[in-house]
């Protein structure tokens, strides 16, 4: 777990972003644009809608076409890009697929540091101690506390974000999707399936 070190300054990496949004934020509600709880649903519709689209498409594609996944597994950056989603800074994108011997779980322990282009908005429990803390120590009971229960003889992987490298999990497709198209593949693909702490959801869309 410990081979790559460290070394950017961690924290800073997202700010100049989310410093952005903040300060249009507070001129928005100052100037009366926008109400606080109005300024909530928007950063909630990127966190869980808008922001893990573009991932849910890349997991969709990955499912419906085995050229793709191969050249995602070669070079997630590259693949990714052919869909038209990039990093703002050079990061990398790696994808991890899920397979039924592992299951892969993304966290940044230093910070939160996490892939933007795919999947948007990082969650709040994504950037909190305990979260960054016990998903290293305990990855069976963190995905217990997302109401996950994988199989016994599915190993569990972690993966550490950096500033350099940022990971997409990319879950396995679920029993009962055969000929599905892309699309409605890709509304069943939860942000949390990407990030390892959730799983596809067959009802989470009519």
């Amino acid at each position: 777990m410990s081979g790559h070190h460290h070394d950017h300054d961690h924290d800073n990496h997202y700010t100049a972003i989310e410093a952005r949004v903040k300060a249009l934020e507070t001129l928005m509600v100052e100037k009366g644009y926008v109400e606080p709880a109005a300024l909530d649903a928007i950063v909630e519709t990127y966190e869980t809608r808008v922001g893990p689209r573009n991932g849910a498409r890349v997991v969709a594609k990955a499912w419906t076409d085995p050229d793709f996944a191969e050249r995602l597994k070669a070079d997630g950056t590259a693949a990714v890009a052919e869909l038209g989603y990039g990093g703002r800074g050079g990061e990398h994108i790696v994808a991890c697929f899920n397979t039924p011997e592992q299951h892969n779980l993304i966290v940044c322990t230093l910070c939160s540091c996490y892939p933007w282009p795919v999947l948007g908005l990082p969650p709040v429990w994504y950037k909190s101690p305990p979260y960054r803390a016990k998903a290293v120590i305990d990855p069976r009971g963190t995905l217990a506390d997302f109401g996950v229960t994988l199989p016994e003889g599915q190993s569990i992987r972690v993966w550490d974000s950096t500033a350099e490298t940022r990971f997409i999990v990319i879950p396995m497709r679920p029993a009962g999707t055969e000929g599905w198209s892309e699309d409605k593949l890709a509304e069943i693909v939860t942000r949390d399936s990407m990030i390892g702490t959730g799983l596809p959801s067959l009802e989470a869309r009519p």
